[in-house]
């Protein structure tokens, strides 16, 4: 049976704030970010096609799939415009998002994005795809962790609970096999994303073992980078203050 596209919404606001999350992930992993927004925002994290409570969504992995959902999802809700929060895989689509329909997007935010060069850590992302217990999923999140992080139990335990879902082991596995082909990625070109107008802000850690600072290279020239000395790629965990600020002062 096919699930809806699931989000969590909470807080109120004129503002929208849609969060969407990285491969392997769910919604949950935005919850301290979204928890100091919803105090005057109107907040959107989504579960991604293939994850999660949407693990149900059909032809679930490709990026185009998750636009055309949350595209779709925003207009039955009634969402004219938003600000946009993508990590990793999340990034991407919240750049293809604002690509696909730029009058929908207030301002984008985009943690460590794929699709901004072709290296990519594929045997480590197929090993998270395919981790079971706590201590294999630990193992991944550390190492794609800044040396000075651990992920806390919590998160660790609730990635556990989301991959005891029947089906969605294999449905990640599908996935990290089809974006890791031949250990490379998409690429989004530079000149597409040079058309973007809206404020854009690109967050990247100097110590991201999954996608290499240096595909801060060559960004366009209206793009603003924050660098994060010393952390690695799972931002929204390693520092959720920063990246709070950071989401501040793009929205405006």
């Amino acid at each position: 049976m096919t699930q809806p596209l699931f989000a969590a919404e909470t807080g109120t606001g004129s503002r929208v704030v849609v969060l969407i999350h990285g491969f392997g992930g769910f919604h949950g992993i935005w919850d301290r970010v979204a928890n100091e927004l919803a105090s005057e925002n109107r907040v959107i994290a989504y579960d991604l096609p293939g994850h999660g409570s949407s693990l149900g969504w059909p032809d679930a992995g490709p990026a185009k799939i998750a636009v055309r959902a949350i595209l779709a999802d925003l207009a039955a809700r009634g969402v004219e415009k938003a600000h946009l929060f993508g990590h990793s895989m999340g990034g991407a689509i919240a750049a293809l998002v604002a690509l696909s329909d730029p009058a929908r997007v207030a301002s984008l935010t985009l943690l460590a994005p794929g699709g901004f060069g072709e290296e990519i850590a594929g045997p480590l992302l197929r090993r998270f795809a395919a981790a079971r217990s706590q201590a294999e999923i630990r193992d991944c999140l550390n190492a794609m962790s800044g040396p000075k992080f651990h992920p806390a139990d919590d998160s660790v335990e609730a990635l556990e609970t989301v991959r005891s879902i029947d089906g969605q082991r294999e449905k990640l596995i599908e996935i990290a096999a089809a974006i890791t082909e031949n250990d490379r990625q998409g690429v989004i070109p530079r000149e597409m994303l040079a058309k973007l107008t809206m404020p854009v802000a690109v967050v990247w850690g100097t110590e991201d073992s999954v996608l290499p600072f240096s595909q801060t290279e060559g960004l366009p020239s209206a793009f603003r980078l924050y660098p994060l000395q010393g952390v690695g790629h799972m931002l929204p965990e390693e520092a959720p203050e920063t990246v709070l600020d950071i989401i501040r002062s793009t929205m405006g």
